[in-house]
C-alpha cells in the first residue's frame, strides 16, 4: 500500500473533479506552485497511482442503448477466463468490463443502436462461450449518476464537495457529425490531450476543436474529465450493494441521503434486477458493512435485504462506442 500525504490527495482530487485542468490552476487551488504540481503528478504516474486520464461521455445522447451483462463462470480454467475477458475488451461493443468477486464473476456493459445488435452480438458470444457460463443475467442500463472522490479529501470534506453528478443515460438526443465523434474518441482514451495535439491528430484547427469541445461540454455529451486511479494501490476498493427494498417510496430519501456519503462514488438505475443499485469506494469490507448497517438503521423498514461484491479489475472503461 502507498500512503499518501495531504498534497497528493488534493491533487487527485482536483485532477478528478476535471482532469483538464493545467497544474497552473490545480497550483492556485491548493496553494502550491505549478512546479510542485507537476513533479507531484509525474511521482503519482511513475507509481502507478495515477492509470490515465478518460472523458466521461453520455453516448445515449447520440443513439445508443446499454445491456448490462453479470456473468458467473463454470468449468473455466485461468486460460479461459483470460479468452473470455480478452474477447470482450477487444469487441467493439463494449464500453465497461471488469472482474468481479462477489455475487458474480464478470460484468459487462455494451452500446448499441438497435435491440437487434445486441441480440446479434450476444449471440455470437454465446457460441463461443456458452458452456463457460453457469448465469447469465441481463438488464436495461438507464442512467448512472457519477460523483467527485470526495473520500480523498479526508477530514477536509464537506457536503458542498458532492457538487453534480456526471449522468449518463438520457435526455435529448443530439446530432453530432464525424469530425465530432472523433473528438470523442480522442478525449474518451486521453482526457488531458491538448486541443493541439487532438488538432494535428484530426487534420484540424485549434480554434476549431476548442470551439467543439465546448459545445459537446454545453450539449451534456461531454459530462465531465476523470483521473483513473489506481484504487488497489491506495488500500481502496470499489463495492456495489444493490439492494432491495421493501417500502420503494423511500427510495428518494434514501438515495438523499447517501448521496452525503463522501465515499459514494455512483448510483445505477436499470431495470430487470434490483430497486437500487449504489457503488462505494471503500479501504475494506468492514467500513462497507458499516455504510450498510448506518443506511438500514436510518430506514428501518425501508429496505428488505441487499447483496454486493466488489470490483477486482477494470479491464475496460471507455465511454464512446468504436463506430458511430
Amino acid at each position: 500500500m502507498i500512503k499518501l500525504d495531504s498534497k497528493d490527495r488534493r491533487i487527485l482530487y482536483e485532477l478528478d473533479v476535471d482532469s483538464r485542468q493545467t497544474v497552473t490552476q490545480i497550483g492556485a487551488k491548493i496553494n502550491q506552485s505549478k512546479e510542485v504540481v507537476s513533479y507531484r503528478v509525474r511521482k503519482l504516474k511513475r507509481k502507478g497511482i495515477i492509470k490515465n486520464y478518460y472523458t466521461v461521455i453520455d453516448a445515449s445522447k447520440l443513439g445508443y442503448v446499454s445491456f448490462r451483462i453479470y456473468l458467473i463462470y463454470q468449468h473455466v480454467t485461468p486460460k479461459i477466463e483470460k479468452e473470455i475477458i480478452k474477447y470482450f475488451v477487444k469487441n467493439k461493443y463494449t464500453w465497461l468490463v471488469c472482474s468481479l468477486k462477489g455475487t458474480y464473476d464478470l460484468d459487462v456493459i455494451v452500446w448499441v443502436k438497435e435491440t437487434s445488435e445486441f441480440y446479434s452480438f450476444w449471440k455470437k458470444t454465446l457460441q463461443k462461450y456458452r458452456k463457460y457460463f453457469q448465469k447469465q443475467v441481463f438488464s436495461i442500463y438507464n442512467q448512472s449518476f457519477t460523483y467527485g472522490n470526495s473520500f480523498l479529501l479526508l477530514d477536509e470534506y464537506e457536503e458542498a464537495d458532492r457538487g453534480r453528478p456526471e449522468i449518463v443515460g438520457g435526455g435529448k438526443r443530439v446530432v453530432i457529425d464525424e469530425l465530432n465523434f472523433q473528438i470523442l474518441k480522442v478525449l474518451s482514451e486521453d482526457a488531458r490531450i491538448t486541443t493541439k495535439k487532438i488538432a494535428k491528430k484530426l487534420n484540424s484547427t485549434t480554434i476549431t476543436i476548442g470551439r467543439r469541445i465546448e459545445k459537446l461540454i454545453k450539449l451534456d455529451v461531454i459530462q465531465g474529465f476523470r483521473v483513473n486511479i489506481h484504487l488497489s494501490k491506495l488500500d481502496y476498493h470499489f463495492y456495489k450493494a444493490e439492494v432491495t427494498l421493501a417500502n420503494y417510496e423511500k427510495r428518494e430519501d434514501i438515495i438523499e441521503y447517501i448521496t452525503l456519503n463522501p465515499h459514494l462514488t455512483m448510483i445505477d438505475e436499470s431495470a430487470g434486477i434490483v430497486d437500487l443499485e449504489v457503488n462505494f469506494i471503500v479501504e475494506n469490507v468492514k467500513q462497507f458493512y458499516q455504510i450498510m448497517e448506518d443506511l438500514i438503521t436510518k430506514f428501518p423498514n425501508a429496505i428488505q435485504n441487499y447483496t454486493y461484491y466488489y470490483v477486482s479489475k477494470i479491464h475496460k472503461l471507455k465511454y464512446i462506442p468504436e463506430i458511430q
